[in-house]
């Protein structure tokens, strides 16, 4: 007997991580989607060994369409020009030999670790508001007890809840303006006709 999947998931159960055969796709759809991944995590952790270990890191993977996918800490150009030994005026150092001991070092670590902390706080302050409008939204359709949202009884929503409420109101209101504008217009009733009065 198979076992069932747990009720209301609707999902098949994962398989899990497994070790794959590290060979050739043959199907295309599944190469896309192994490129996709792959190149996501291949980014990804070039992007953390540059903000953990300070090293200028560059990775550039070509799709089977040739299109090109980069990243570079600072930029690609910029750690591809130390290799080559053209970016000496800041001295970095050249070619190959290239130890990143020197004061530029230091300021780009800064800034990448200055960056990943923006995007973290953002990344957090995004999360804050959803939990807030989800709750303001939980609110609203309280208070609508059973009726539509916009029914919603007034006196039961809090100052926060009460500005949220009328921007989506002008929101439901200018869409069904839009919607009504876009309609062909209705035809005229037909009105008796009375004769005009006559004239003197």
């Amino acid at each position: 007997m198979v076992a069932a999947p747990p009720r209301g998931t609707g999902r098949k159960p994962s398989q899990g991580r497994r070790r794959i055969e590290i060979a050739y796709i043959q199907d295309p759809a599944r190469r896309m989607v192994t490129f996709s991944k792959r190149k996501k995590g291949l980014l990804k952790k070039a992007s953390e060994l540059s903000l953990l270990s300070g090293a200028r890191v560059a990775a550039v993977v070509f799709s089977q369409a040739g299109r090109p996918f980069a990243f570079g800490s600072p930029s690609v150009d910029h750690v591809l020009r130390l290799c080559a030994g053209e970016d000496e005026e800041d001295g970095l150092g050249a070619g190959f030999g290239f130890h990143g001991d020197a004061i530029g070092a230091g300021y780009e670590r800064e800034a990448v670790e200055e960056t990943a902390r923006r995007k973290e706080a953002a990344a957090a302050r995004v999360d804050e508001e959803e939990a807030r409008m989800s709750a303001v939204g939980k609110k609203v359709l309280r208070a609508a007890a059973g009726r539509f949202w916009w029914e919603a009884d007034v006196e039961a929503l809090g100052a926060e809840e009460l500005g949220e409420f009328a921007r989506a109101l002008r929101r439901l209101r200018d869409n069904v303006r839009r919607r009504a504008d876009k309609l062909p217009p209705a035809p005229a009733a037909s009105q008796p006709t009375t004769p005009p009065p006559p004239m003197q």
